[in-house]
């Protein structure tokens, strides 16, 4: 909790994806109500140390500032959180803001996201309608189908179980807990099963779900309190008899 009428909060710079990386230090006039994105809009207002010099504003992501764009996701006191959602009176001060960990730096608290979106399209999360020509209203869902896909579909691409997953790295290639829920979603549409095939034999490869150690702290992350590990745990089973159906096709 802040029991003191400042915010003191120290955050982690880098100018290039090249430059090496120092801290600075602000501290900033606490408010009721405040959270890390309008601390960093105060620094932007004035952008000046703590120990008094003048500086930049520190670069970051953010758009929709309420949890609904995922941009503003970051590093905050060693955890994967949104800027736009974090309470400066739920965390501990000094508060350290750092950029994503696993993702390449482009400036400051700024992070290049964009394997999320080039797994997505590896296992073609996406419902196939062209739009060349128009297919009518489309099969309907039931509620009780609507009420499991719905969970999964909020979905903010924040790359938070991304970054907070152990197996996620340059090493195994993993597409993360993101990408695997997706392809549940897209599996039980009525039009998006079209391409089931397709996305289940994506995931047989390298950096498929073989490489989840079920580690679970992707769904303890989630800002959307989305069911990642059932996700993770449905989609194996529906590639283990895909693979099976496979073997005995050959």
């Amino acid at each position: 909790m802040a029991n003191s009428k400042t915010v003191i909060i120290k955050i982690k710079r880098q100018q290039t994806p090249e430059s090496k990386p120092y801290s600075e230090e602000f501290e900033l006039t606490y408010r009721p109500g405040m959270n890390i994105t309008s601390a960093l809009m105060d620094i932007a207002a004035s952008p000046v140390t703590r120990q008094g010099k003048v500086t930049t504003p520190v670069a970051y992501d953010s758009n929709c500032l309420e949890e609904v764009c995922g941009s503003c996701a970051m590093l905050i006191n060693g955890q994967a959180k949104m800027a736009c959602s974090a309470l400066i009176d739920n965390l501990k001060q000094p508060i350290t803001l750092e950029p994503f960990s696993k993702f390449p730096i482009i400036r400051d608290l700024q992070v290049d996201r964009s394997v999320l979106f080039e797994n997505l399209k590896k296992v073609k999360g996406w419902v196939p309608v062209d739009g060349t020509y128009d297919l009518g209203p489309g099969p309907r869902q039931s509620a009780e189908e609507q009420e499991q896909a719905y969970p999964l579909s909020r979905c903010i691409s924040c790359c938070c179980c991304m970054e907070a997953c152990p197996q996620f790295n340059e090493k195994t290639g993993f597409v993360g807990a993101a990408a695997i829920s997706q392809v549940r979603l897209f599996n039980t549409h009525p039009t998006g099963k079209a391409l089931k095939v397709d996305r289940l034999q994506a995931l047989m490869g390298d950096g498929g779900i073989q490489e989840c150690g079920y580690a679970q702290n992707c769904v303890e992350v989630c800002p959307k309190d989305i069911p990642l590990t059932r996700s993770i745990a449905d989609v194996g089973g529906q590639v283990m008899w895909q693979a099976i159906k496979d073997f005995f096709r050959t």
